[in-house]
């Protein structure tokens, strides 16, 4: 009787501890939602000036160039080559005499002789070489119409896509589905809309804010799925990118950037027509930044959720605290991925300037090199700051989300 009596009086004392642990767990949810509805608060918005932008910043129509510059691409086989004279009857050779089969164009399987320099700039032809010639939309029959332009390379990169692409599919499989689906979208998006806007005289920065806009919104949202975890990557990613489009502005106008380099004035004398240059870097900066940004803001993300899905006690300072360990290692590999990635590209300009004798302060104070600089310092820097802010925005969300919503 005495042992009975204890155990009532033990269970007793033990109800309210298990009602508090109900009532404890019951404002869990509220909470996540208020975080949601405040997500949602600065994701709509944004979303919706997206949406704007790309209704103002619409091509009207589609940019063509200038007739002297306008060629059309002919498909052709070289089916003979041989040494020549740049000059006739000079015998002081420099040229080869190519004899290409055209397989398209105007006079599909005709044969006809195009002269091409030997120069060290210019690709070595031979017999057998798939090419592309330049038809200027002169006489077909007149070789003076022609120009052997490049190589052909469509099979090389059909198969190169395949390969890409299944290697994608084997390892992420449905998820490796909805990455290239993503994938093409951006393609979609910078073809159809920030190439055409820029060409049509659109303002540059502005057409790729909003084109990154899009493509961060389509991708992540398709690639990861709807969730408060995503909409958390993606508003870090918006932050990020609004850091990187203000330092690459004050810093252009602070290093007197013009954006006048090679590239850039061949296609202002293309077009005809003016082509804000710095608006076309700081272009540059924002779109060539957002795809290692995204990669950081989602790993960052996706480390708190696992992170709180393991300790489910863990505070919100405890999340950021463990998550920014994470955070730190990620953002090493990533700031050198992207020093590495622009010095790559800048690689033939670097070793023009090695030659050239100068000093090193001399080299990296030079418009081109100047600017490269900038385009990667600016990014990094927004790089860095992704971090601790998608970190402290994710800490926040996934410690008021109930454990149901954890599992999404």
């Amino acid at each position: 009787m005495g042992r009975a009596a204890a155990r009532r009086a033990r269970a007793g004392r033990r109800a309210p501890v298990t009602g508090h642990g109900h009532s404890h767990g019951g404002p869990t949810a509220p909470a996540g939602r208020r975080v949601r509805l405040l997500i949602a608060a600065l994701l709509v918005p944004c979303a919706l000036a997206t949406l704007i932008g790309l209704v103002v910043l619409w091509p009207d129509g589609v940019a063509t160039a200038p007739p002297a510059t306008a060629q059309t691409p002919v498909r052709a086989e070289v089916t003979a080559a041989q040494a020549t004279d740049c000059t006739p009857g000079s015998g002081e050779g420099g040229c080869v005499a190519l004899v290409v089969r055209m397989a398209d164009g105007p006079l599909p399987g005709r044969d006809l002789v195009q002269v091409v320099p030997v120069e060290p700039s210019t690709p070595t032809f031979g017999v057998g070489d798939d090419v592309v010639l330049g038809f200027s939309g002169g006489d077909p029959t007149d070789p003076g119409s022609y120009q052997v332009v490049d190589f052909q390379r469509s099979g090389a990169l059909v198969w190169l896509t395949v390969l890409f692409a299944a290697a994608v599919l084997v390892l992420g499989s449905w998820r490796g589905l909805a990455a290239l689906g993503a994938l093409v979208l951006s393609f979609v998006v910078l073809l159809g809309f920030v190439l055409p806007a820029i060409l049509d005289g659109r303002d540059p920065l502005a057409v790729a804010v909003t084109g990154s806009c899009v493509i961060m919104f389509a991708v992540l949202y398709l690639t990861h799925g709807p969730s408060a975890r995503t909409s958390t990557a993606v508003l870090g990613t918006l932050v990020s990118l609004a850091l990187i489009g203000v330092l690459g502005a004050l810093f252009s106008v602070a290093a007197r950037l013009t954006g006048l380099d090679e590239q850039t004035t061949t296609l202002i004398a293309s077009l005809g027509t003016g082509v804000d240059a710095r608006g076309l870097l700081l272009a540059g900066v924002v779109i060539g930044a957002l795809g290692v940004l995204d990669d950081v803001t989602v790993t960052q993300t996706s480390a708190v959720w696992e992170l709180r899905r393991a300790d489910p006690g863990m505070s919100a300072a405890g999340l950021f605290t463990a998550a920014m360990r994470i955070g730190r290692d990620h953002v090493a590999s990533a700031v050198n991925t992207l020093v590495l990635a622009y010095a790559g590209a800048s690689l033939p300009l670097l070793l023009l300037f090695s030659l050239s004798g100068q000093t090193l302060g001399d080299v990296a104070t030079s418009q081109a090199v100047a600017t490269e600089i900038v385009r990667t310092l600016v990014g990094s820097i927004g790089l860095v700051a992704s971090v601790p802010i998608t970190t402290a925005l994710a800490a926040v969300v996934a410690r008021r989300e109930s454990p149901e919503a954890l599992r999404v």
